[in-house]
């Protein structure tokens, strides 16, 4: 006991130590350290595991030798060289062919494993979200991580898009390639339906160019931006004929199926994390209070806040206790009362959604009806303002239901962490449900005729002569639109707040305001809202997934600045683990709400006649029947057999 002392003294006898070493972790480490090097000292031996266990393992490598890795062995270095000597023991009495596969099947893995070295070299914003981390833990950093992963997603659906539709009309039109453009043939379209007006060239005002690019009108049009660009059947080269009418509906399910399985891939690895995580309650305190701590962070004023933050969640874990413990205690008349309290507050959020929605029918129509007024009629401001107004009303709305929705959840009497879920799934909820408005209304204005039948081309050819353009039109302003609002919101609000905070410390009311705080859930709302706009607009406008890679990059280095001149991490931190399952699972719910509009546009709204490559289809799925009508007849009864209602309803109820 004295020499374990002495020995104890001895190791900490260095410069004085850092916050970390307090910690209980690090001492009970050292603890164990000395006891171990003390009981060596007296006994004169080194550690070794029992003899039974030796003869184990040395067996075990015996009859393993040609996969065996002493690494797998949680044991010290001194038994580790005695099986590798084993090992090149016994090497000998191999034959050499056995030996060539032995040293091949090493240096394979050798060079498998400095492959991920070096790709971990390669990865995007690597030093920048390591640099985040050590700063501000593992909570943030997982949201830079999952802003990286949609960074890659948008460019792997941009590739996809790019290969299949863009790339042959690329090397056709610039003569790359010995090919040819196959003409649509008439099918004897009414051709009041073929009328297609596009903006005119001529004298225009210069902020007439400022418009176009916020709005995606006049010169933006007719490029290959978006959809009405594409009108041809096909791309004939020397062999073959391209058919890009199949080419751009295979494009679009592409995506959508490498957005479910590549989200559903990474979703799994969390989902196990959370499922192991799934504990008592008891459980739930020691883990917090004996294994709470991130050992990322290297900041002390951090490290401060992720003690306020463990501090935090005990509170909220016994208040959560107090409220079980209340329900359990709560009578007959006080249950009816809190029910009926919950039941009329639920019913003030629907309505403030119902408000919500109608505003955003009602500007989507106003809009619509006033757009095709010529540019010369109106000013600057009420041209732009027109044009932008149902993506005005949404960002008003997706600002100002959070906070009510914050003030109701507080009158419902729900446990702390029950409340921060259920005021983020009615978020979730009105941020992705807005976008699923604003296409339907679009689609019921498509479909509906005010003052003549829509008998003639199947739609309202006389205000949407192109009517997926001018839906790609409207997920393009969306998208540029939000960019706009989180610029303005990081440089004229978030820099101002923190100058005022700064060198007007002094005032109460500053005091009070405090700096802006770095809240994870609102900022993945956030991006998740860009991204289920461009699963709907990447049908109706081919290149806006390259919009919107270009888009999460400059929010990555603008929220990286803000994070780390303007804003605080929030008191309520997030786990790594628990927020990505979260993300992941908010933007499945994007997906799934992305993919109704989007189905219902392809399969039940006729298809254009004045623009596309569907202008001879009454509606754009009509393509994929017609490719399966040139299958053989067994294959034929194979592929209507998976698509018919008895196998497909079972098949996505398994999924």
């Amino acid at each position: 006991y004295p020499e374990s002392l002495s020995l104890d003294s001895s190791c900490f006898s260095s410069p004085p130590v850092t916050f970390l070493q307090e910690l209980p972790s690090y001492r009970s480490i050292a603890r164990k350290r000395t006891t171990i090097l003390s009981w060596d000292k007296q006994s004169g031996t080194l550690l070794k595991p029992t003899d039974s266990y030796s003869s184990q393992l040395e067996g075990e490598i015996t009859e393993n030798l040609d996969n065996q890795s002493i690494r797998k062995y949680a044991l010290n270095i001194s038994e580790k060289r005695r099986l590798r000597d084993i090992q090149e023991t016994q090497m000998k009495y191999l034959s050499e062919w056995d030996q060539w596969k032995r040293y091949s099947s090493k240096s394979w893995e050798r060079f498998i494993e400095k492959a991920r070295e070096m790709t971990t070299h390669l990865e995007l914003w690597r030093k920048d979200i390591r640099s985040i981390e050590g700063k501000f833990g593992t909570g943030i950093q997982s949201y830079f991580s999952f802003l990286r992963f949609l960074v890659l997603l948008n460019l792997v659906i941009f590739l996809i898009i790019f290969m299949l539709v863009l790339l042959p009309v690329l090397l056709t039109r610039y003569k790359i390639t010995n090919s040819s453009f196959v003409l649509i043939p008439s099918k004897g379209a009414d051709i009041q339906c073929t009328v297609y007006p596009i903006s005119s060239s001529g004298l225009i005002y210069f902020y007439s160019y400022i418009i176009d690019l916020l709005s995606g009108t006049g010169f933006l049009e007719d490029t290959c931006l978006f959809y009405g660009h594409y009108t041809i059947d096909g791309v004939k080269f020397q062999n073959f004929i391209y058919d890009l009418p199949l080419a751009y509906v295979l494009s679009t399910v592409a995506y959508l199926a490498l957005s479910l399985l590549w989200i559903v891939k990474r979703s799994v690895e969390g989902f196990k994390s959370n499922l192991i995580r799934s504990e008592e309650h008891f459980q739930s305190y020691c883990n917090k209070i004996f294994a709470g701590w991130d050992f990322c962070i290297t900041s002390r004023s951090v490290a401060d806040l992720k003690h306020s933050s463990l501090r935090y969640e005990l509170r909220a874990d016994l208040e959560e206790e107090r409220i079980r413990q209340k329900i359990a205690e709560r009578t007959s008349e006080e249950t009816i009362r809190i029910y009926s309290l919950r039941l009329f507050l639920n019913c003030i959020v629907l309505a403030v959604l119902a408000a919500c929605f109608y505003a955003i029918y009602r500007a989507t129509i106003f809009s619509q009806e006033h757009m095709k007024k010529e540019i010369d009629k109106m000013v600057f401001g009420e041209n732009l303002l027109i044009l932008y107004l149902p993506s005005i009303v949404i960002t008003l709305a997706n600002f100002i239901t959070p906070i009510i929705f914050a003030k109701i959840i507080h009158y419902e009497d729900y446990s702390p962490g029950f409340e921060i879920r259920l005021t983020i799934l009615r978020c979730v909820f009105m941020r992705l449900a807005t976008i699923c408005v604003l296409v339907f209304t679009l689609d019921s204005k498509i479909t509906s005729c005010d003052n003549y039948p829509c008998e003639l081309c199947g739609y309202n050819q006389k205000l949407y002569p192109c009517w997926e353009t001018q839906v790609g039109q409207e997920m393009y302003k969306l998208m540029i639109f939000d960019l706009i609002i989180i610029l303005a919101v990081t440089l004229f609000v978030d820099f101002p707040r923190k100058i005022l905070v700064t060198y007007c410390s002094s005032w109460k009311l500053f005091q009070c305001w405090g700096q802006q705080e770095f809240a994870i859930p609102d900022n993945v709302l956030g991006i998740i809202y860009g991204q289920t706009i461009c699963w709907i607009g990447a049908f109706f406008s081919p290149l806006l997934p390259a919009v919107a890679t270009l888009k999460f990059i400059i929010i990555f280095y603008v929220k990286e600045i803000s994070l780390l001149y303007t804003c605080r991490p929030s008191p309520r931190q997030f786990r790594a683990s628990n927020s990505n399952f979260f993300f992941l699972l908010v933007l499945l719910i994007g997906l799934c709400l992305a993919i109704i509009p989007l189905t219902i546009s392809i399969a039940r709204i006729p298809s254009s006649k004045a623009c596309g490559p569907f202008t001879n289809f009454n509606t754009t799925w009509e393509v994929v029947p017609k490719m399966v009508s040139t299958f053989p007849s067994s294959l034929q009864s194979l592929v209507h057999g998976i698509t018919s209602e008895a196998f497909a309803v079972p098949f996505f109820m398994i999924l």
